[in-house]
């Protein structure tokens, strides 16, 4: 079995603008059953954003849902490599305590691997 982790992430992620508003990304996560968007600014991946940030900003501004994801998301998020080993990348999202990360084609998006997608990996060993 190849552990290449481009053979477990889903494939082509949904992203949003930086320039969206808050309320139009959470409302896609809820639409898509998502928790992490990559944050796209003319074309240029610039951060992600998780349902976990637009709550985190909920709880400061009751008019969140005005606020721009670029003003919410996390920037610079951890990226790899479409080749890299998927024990490796877990162990990583382990150690930093993250839910997610980005999987590159060179510089080029093509996938997110989520906690969800490690689970679902576990649950289909033998």
């Amino acid at each position: 079995m190849k552990y290449n982790i481009e053979n477990f992430m889903t494939k082509s992620p949904k992203t949003v603008s930086a320039y969206q508003k808050l309320s139009f990304a959470e409302t896609l996560m809820e639409d898509l059953k998502i928790r992490h968007l990559p944050v796209l600014k003319e074309e240029e991946l610039i951060g992600i954003l998780s349902l976990r940030d637009i709550r985190l900003v909920q709880a400061i501004d009751k008019d969140f849902q005005q606020i721009p994801v670029e003003e919410a998301c996390v920037e610079d998020p951890i990226m790899v490599q479409k080749d890299e080993d998927v024990r490796v990348v877990a162990k990583a999202m382990l150690k930093k305590k993250i839910g997610s990360v980005l999987v590159m084609d060179k510089k080029k998006l093509v996938g997110i691997f989520t906690s969800i997608d490690a689970l679902a990996l576990i649950s289909k060993l033998k």
